[in-house]
């Protein structure tokens, strides 16, 4: 198989997928539990729920990314073991 990426777009795509998660899927359970710092202005969201649930959706995208990206390393990897 051939990789659709080189491998510094591969491994920049992982980190910044893996930041993405962490840091989406964090403010999603944030916003979920109510937290005050960012439901309690005037300016803040009303439904902090369905706020959580638009986040975890973008963490989900986040993760496929991670996933592709990740097979996309593996399989950089794997073509530069062989030599024929």
């Amino acid at each position: 198989m051939k990789a659709l990426t080189t491998p510094a777009k591969a491994y920049f795509c992982t980190v910044v997928s893996a930041f993405g998660v962490v840091i989406l899927g964090f403010l999603g359970m944030l916003f979920h539990q109510g937290h005050e710092a960012l439901l309690g202005s005037t300016s803040a969201p009303e439904d902090g729920v369905a706020v959580s649930h638009t986040l975890w959706g973008a963490a989900f995208v986040y993760a496929l990314f991670l996933g592709f990206c990740g097979c996309q390393i593996a399989v950089i990897r794997n073509n530069s073991r062989i030599k024929l």
